[in-house]
């Protein structure tokens, strides 16, 4: 008689896309394809990119020709193609589009089934509207409307959360979407050189133990053709807050563009965090009403 235990399945893999996208949207999308297909090669179950993964241009003039209404933008299409031709779930980080009413643009993730399929779509709620210490200034609100719905979608990594850069900073957003079922979370980001040495490491481990769900955070990094920077350091950290893949800033030499890192997303460690800190109890058990 066989009394040896059976081994767990192993766990899904995340594949984490860092890019330095430029203002050329065909050779961002070439970029994409390349680390797709490395992504689908090492065994990953979902590819995940970056903010702005598909065009970052702060010159809103020279982007303006290539930003449409999603029903009239190639992009999603081309997305959707690539997913089907890699045979790979995909997270679009977020592309610039227009809203449907033609005013002004939306930053919008889309999560892509290996079928090509679009199974959710999230607008960035929270808009970077800062004026930091370096002496940066954003306005995106001048551009863009924030987005007013919370998304959580079933994909093959675990039930996931939706979200975009400066949504990290944001606690209650991630706590709503706990409560909504989500084991995993996505915060694309394009986040600025002196803000992510300040915050970003931090910040994702917090948001990580608070909901003791898996984050899963592409980044963009580096020196991008618009002249900004960005910090880089794409990262997926467990539930318990442990830094599961970190792929450092800038892009590997002779890459395309985009650097690969790939981490685990098993749903034991969800379980384990939030029984070893049981939060939801907690919250239910408190006397006093907030």
């Amino acid at each position: 008689m066989n009394t040896t235990p059976a081994s767990s399945p192993p766990a899904p893999v995340a594949a984490l896309v860092q890019m330095t996208s430029g203002i050329d949207p065909d050779a961002n999308l070439a970029a994409i394809d390349r680390a797709m297909g490395e992504a689908a090669a090492g065994g990953a179950s979902m590819a995940f990119l970056p903010e702005m993964s598909l065009l970052l241009d702060r010159d809103r003039a020279r982007s303006a020709p290539h930003i449409a209404r999603e029903a009239d933008s190639p992009w999603p299409a081309a997305l959707q193609a690539l997913a089907q031709k890699h045979g790979l779930w995909l997270h679009s980080g977020s592309i610039p589009l227009l809203a449907d009413d033609g005013e002004r643009r939306v930053n919008r993730s889309h999560v892509i089934a290996a079928d090509g399929s679009i199974r959710a779509r999230y607008d960035k709620i929270h808009m970077f509207d800062v004026t930091l210490p370096s002496g940066e200034n954003w306005t995106e609100s001048s551009a863009y409307a924030g987005g007013e719905a919370l998304t959580v979608v079933e994909t093959p990594l675990g039930k996931m959360g939706l979200s975009v850069c400066y949504d990290l900073r944001f606690p209650e957003l991630y706590r709503a979407m706990v409560d909504r079922g989500a084991t995993l979370i996505a915060i694309p980001a394009a986040f600025t050189v002196s803000t992510g040495e300040a915050h970003w490491h931090v910040l994702m481990r917090a948001r990580a133990i608070e909901t003791g769900c898996h984050i899963v955070a592409a980044a963009q990094s580096g020196t991008h053709a618009d002249g900004r920077e960005t910090y880089g350091h794409s990262v997926a950290v467990d539930p318990w807050g442990i830094v599961l893949a970190d792929a450092g800033c800038g892009a590997a030499a002779g890459d395309g563009g985009y650097r690969l890192s790939f981490a685990p997303v098993a749903s034991a460690a969800v379980d384990r965090a939030r029984q070893a800190i049981p939060l939801a109890r907690s919250r239910a058990n408190r006397r006093i009403t907030l």
